[in-house]
């Protein structure tokens, strides 16, 4: 039994003309790699590895930021919820508290209250209005020790 030749040497030579001479030198003449070629491919790797590893950074810094305004969040609605079951005579008593820094929380103020602060964690309220109240939470903190936050919630209480 005769094995049929697939390919001469002439026909793989024309057939790999488009994939360029390096390209076919490198596939069947197997001489090796130069260094240049060595170099380049590591270049190219080392730029690869270096821009994953800014992407994965990046997404751990906004990780950390949206967890921060998840629990600046959370701590607000903590407030509004204690405000709400503030029992009050009337709106001018609830407008009185409010004012009076009740709800005025800095960092040790929070964890008195079984909550984790944030950095340098500050909950200020305001009320305005007399029939109906309009309240505004805002949270303050610092994201990754520099960088100033703030989130604010605001709400309507109508006497009923």
């Amino acid at each position: 039994m005769r094995f049929k030749k697939i390919a001469s040497s002439n026909n793989v030579r024309r057939s790999s003309q488009w994939y360029g001479k390096v390209f076919y030198t490198f596939l069947y003449h197997k001489k090796g790699v130069t260094l240049a070629e060595l170099l380049l491919a590591v270049a190219i790797m080392a730029f690869i590895l270096i821009a994953l590893l800014l992407v994965f950074i990046n997404c751990i810094i906004l990780n950390e930021s949206n967890r921060s305004l998840t629990v600046a969040t959370s701590h607000a609605q903590f407030v509004m919820e204690q405000i709400k079951d503030f029992s009050i005579t009337s709106f001018t008593t609830l407008a009185a508290q409010i004012n009076s820094g009740r709800w005025d929380w800095n960092t040790a103020a929070i964890t008195v209250q079984g909550l984790t602060a944030l950095p340098n964690e500050a909950i200020d309220t305001n009320v305005a209005g007399t029939t109906t109240l309009d309240i505004s939470l805002t949270v303050t903190w610092r994201d990754r020790g520099t960088r100033p936050r703030t989130q604010t919630l605001r709400t309507l209480i109508a006497e009923p």
